[in-house]
């Protein structure tokens, strides 16, 4: 798959390339497990497989490629796989840095990345500035994410912005606010919402992911573990998002 026209949607609403793609990388454990090897094992294959993606959804003209690396949920893993985890996003950052930069993907995170380990957090940064002047594909990480925080602290903070208003026009403020507004007190503020949203492993589910974000998102399964996503699985998945007919809430 190479030159994409990322777009949505035709007016028949037959799809044509998606714009935006998210991944819900799942298997590392279990990729793992069927080798007899460590857990870190398996996340280390799994982010050498992400990197093959990226260069792949970059070279075939995605705009936003969103993975879901670290849940809020993830903190109940055991001490020694969480920072080891971490420590395989500062291995990413000086093994792949320079590539990101050379590829002109810029790099952003959506979550709350301030608990994580300083070196982790440092790399983060770093990657961050140092592709901040790129202008191709958005490289979005979700980390520490939980879509329902995010969706409760832009809820708090609308609630807060109408509470403010003045005397009477506090309940007019309230009564006026948009799904326009409220999405722009998400983490994804500015990203379109994805046309397609992968899961590897054979579960079923979104897992806390982009939940308001993924209200008409196509979403397609795969039994592939993690590691084993290979571009030609990436592609696969984006013919199957083609075959959809997005109607958006409409008629059949």
């Amino acid at each position: 798959m190479t030159d994409l026209k990322c777009a949505s949607g035709g007016a028949d609403g037959a799809p044509s390339d998606p714009r935006h793609v998210a991944i819900v990388m799942d298997g590392n454990g279990r990729w793992a497990a069927r080798r007899s090897a460590p857990r870190l094992y398996g996340h280390n294959a799994g982010m050498n497989a992400m990197t093959e993606i990226v260069r792949h959804a970059s070279d075939s003209g995605v705009g936003y490629l969103t993975v879901y690396a670290f849940s809020t949920e993830n903190w109940k893993r055991g001490s020694d796989e969480v920072s080891g985890i971490f420590g395989l996003l500062v291995k990413f950052v000086e093994l792949k840095l320079r590539e990101l930069v050379e590829n002109n993907v810029v790099v952003s995170v959506i979550g709350d990345y301030e608990p994580i380990p300083g070196e982790a957090k440092a790399a983060l940064e770093r990657t961050i500035e140092d592709t901040s002047r790129n202008t191709g594909m958005k490289f979005i990480i979700a980390l520490n994410y939980g879509s329902r925080a995010d969706i409760l602290n832009a809820a708090k903070t609308l609630a807060r912005e109408a509470a403010e208003a003045a005397g009477e026009g506090a309940n007019a403020a309230a009564s006026e606010i948009t799904e326009a507004d409220f999405a722009a007190k998400l983490s994804t503020a500015g990203v379109p919402d994805p046309d397609l949203i992968i899961r590897t492993s054979g579960e079923k589910r979104l897992s806390n992911f982009l939940l308001w974000e993924a209200a008409y998102s196509e979403l397609v399964f795969t039994d592939v573990l993690w590691p084993d996503f290979t571009p030609a699985e990436f592609d696969r998945c984006v013919e199957e998002y083609r075959s959809r007919d997005r109607r958006y809430g409409g008629r059949t």
